[in-house]
């Protein structure tokens, strides 16, 4: 019996040892993402759409472009407390002339950022039937702003809007919010709806 128990050791020395060890993989938080229910928001004077239950609509504020007087625009944020996430919005009335500019600096401010990011993705979005055309630009990496994105009717409102978190991320630990928000983004897209 004592002859065996040496072996018997050796045995399942070896078969508990491998040589395919790998490190086990960083571990997130769990994060809670409860069903959204989406109901009209119609509180700006230039345009309604939908938007979810878990967003709180801050700071509607009127400001004018410096030296444009005819450019009035209202500003307002789209909170996501939970996530510690903002959505800052702004909505123009623009002059027809005025859009291939407007339209060049949001392509141009998701680009400029390129250089800090590993890509930018375009979704492009048309409803002509209800004159809105928009694009989203998301980021990826890790950069300061995720997704941006812009709406217009090409002639008379330009809306732009850009997600950002309280503090830095890793993309991995926040993808399931940002994949929350962006399906908020596209259904506010979708639903989007100038006033006459």
């Amino acid at each position: 019996m004592k002859s065996k128990l040496p072996f018997l050791f050796l045995i399942s020395l070896s078969a508990s040892c491998s040589s395919d060890y790998s490190p086990k993989p960083t571990g997130y938080f769990y994060i809670e993402l409860p069903e959204p229910v989406y109901s009209e928001f119609a509180g700006h004077p230039f345009f309604k759409c939908n938007i979810s239950n878990q967003v709180l609509v801050e700071k509607v504020t009127e400001n004018k472009q410096p030296k444009e007087k005819d450019k009035t625009g209202i500003g307002f944020t789209l909170g996501y407390p939970r996530y510690h996430a903002q959505i800052f919005c702004s909505c123009f009335r623009i002059n027809p002339k005025d859009f291939p500019v407007f339209s060049e600096e949001s392509r141009r401010m998701a680009y400029i950022r390129e250089k800090k990011v590993k890509g930018v993705t375009e979704t492009v979005f048309n409803h002509p039937e209800l004159k809105v055309y928009g694009r989203v630009y998301e980021m990826e990496g890790n950069p300061v702003s995720p997704v941006q994105f812009v709406i217009s009717d090409s002639a008379r409102f330009f809306f732009s809007g850009a997600l950002y978190f309280d503090s830095a991320f890793n993309r991995d630990s926040i993808a399931p919010v940002l994949a929350y928000i962006n399906k908020d983004i596209q259904i506010m897209i979708e639903s989007f709806q100038w006033k006459q």
